[in-house]
């Protein structure tokens, strides 16, 4: 008779595979409900391709267009679009209108990723440690908190990239502290009310340690949240660093980025308005379609909406 050499399986172990698996399983359902209920919304979806169209054509620019962004021809300055070999025109200094559109889109969406990301992640730190340990610590953190997001946005990036002075990197940092009090906000906010819940004090009763219940227990239930407001940052952070280029704090010619681009064609408003509305209408159509699928993304995971 074969001895089985495998080492006997206690009622323990059984329950946490169990677990591990329930837990999986309700991820999975979570996730693909939430992808479910996103693809019906119609207007999600398509601003969801618009943003892959924009972003595919920023990455695959040199692919697009044969024309450098950086070189121009002065004859052919401020063409209209349709123009004899430029499809958008030119602009003030004979510069081909699409390829410094299609460049300028990393830039553009740098800027707009970029400072949401950073912001998610430090305001998450500071608002779900503020929340979850209380006390003066937390109270400490969020007066803090409370007096930066005090100051209006754009004024309070000025203020900092001014300080910072002009400058791509300059202006992310500038717009990635604007953009941490209130996802912090949000965080603290959700983190109160999650370590109010029953499951919350049960995994305490169990012994389980700080760490382990940040990780295990509140981000799990907080991030959803979080992440649903962060989303919708990112239009308003392309908006912000567009104004910082505009005002000459971002940046900075002859680089292709769309705010700096309408700086420099302002003067042009008159001689050619078409080639001049060309990177407003680029920022205006990401910014729109970005808090288009911001608001798709809340309503797929707010499964009280099914």
């Amino acid at each position: 008779m074969a001895v089985n050499d495998a080492a006997p399986r206690t009622v323990q172990s059984l329950r946490e595979e169990w677990h591990r698996q329930e837990v999986g399983v309700q991820v999975r359902s979570f996730w693909s409900e939430t992808t479910r209920r996103f693809l019906r919304n119609r207007a999600g979806v398509v601003a969801l391709v618009v943003l892959l169209l924009l972003i595919g054509s920023a990455v695959l620019a040199p692919l697009l267009t044969s024309y450098d962004p950086l070189i121009g021809r002065p004859v052919e300055r401020l063409q209209g679009p349709f123009s004899p070999g430029h499809l958008l025109g030119t602009d003030e200094q004979g510069r081909d209108m699409l390829a410094r559109l299609l460049y300028g889109g990393r830039l553009s969406l740098a800027a707009g990723f970029i400072p949401p990301v950073a912001a998610t992640i430090i305001g998450t730190l500071i608002g779900t440690w503020a929340g979850f340990v209380g006390g003066a610590t937390g109270a400490v953190l969020m007066r803090i908190m409370d007096m930066l997001y005090a100051f209006p946005a754009i004024l309070l990036a000025i203020a900092v990239g001014a300080s910072l002075g002009p400058g791509l990197l300059n202006s992310i940092v500038a717009v990635t502290i604007v953009f941490v009090p209130p996802v912090a906000r949000v965080a603290e906010s959700a983190t109160r009310e999650v370590v109010t819940q029953e499951y919350m004090e049960a995994a305490r009763l169990t012994g389980a340690r700080r760490f382990t219940l940040v990780r295990t227990q509140l981000l799990p239930n907080v991030l959803n949240n979080i992440i649903v407001y962060a989303s919708g940052l990112v239009g308003v952070a392309m908006i912000v660093a567009a104004s910082l280029s505009f005002l000459g704090l971002g940046s900075q010619p002859p680089a292709p980025e769309w705010g700096s681009m309408l700086n420099s064609l302002r003067g042009a408003i008159y001689a050619a308005p078409a080639v001049v509305a060309l990177p407003g209408l680029f920022i205006f159509l990401t910014s729109v379609a970005f808090n288009t699928a911001s608001d798709a993304l809340r309503e797929a995971m707010d499964s009280r909406l099914d």
